[in-house]
């Protein structure tokens, strides 16, 4: 347990707060989360299992993926550039 305590702090969990209202007026419930650092590719998933049977890619490098029509997972490519603001 002190290890996953040190690694939140690590991570400066203050960070995570702001998201709190965009989850709360969402319909997620359950969130898994996953980053590639050397894919520089962040791993977002509503429902596990997860088995997507579709997925859209957006304009801006984020893949929708979905499971009858329920949108079960974001996919978000180059997620580094938006931890930096560098986003398009």
């Amino acid at each position: 347990m002190r290890r996953l305590l040190d690694k939140v702090t690590e991570i400066q969990w203050q960070r995570f707060l702001p998201a709190v209202p965009i989850f709360m007026q969402s319909k997620v419930h359950q969130l898994w989360m996953d980053y590639d650092e050397e894919a520089d590719v962040l791993y977002l998933n509503f429902k596990k299992p997860s088995r997507a049977d579709d997925s859209e890619m957006t304009d801006d490098g984020v893949i929708l993926r979905y499971e009858e029509d329920e949108l079960v997972g974001i996919t978000i490519l180059n997620a580094s550039q938006y931890a930096t603001g560098k986003s398009s």
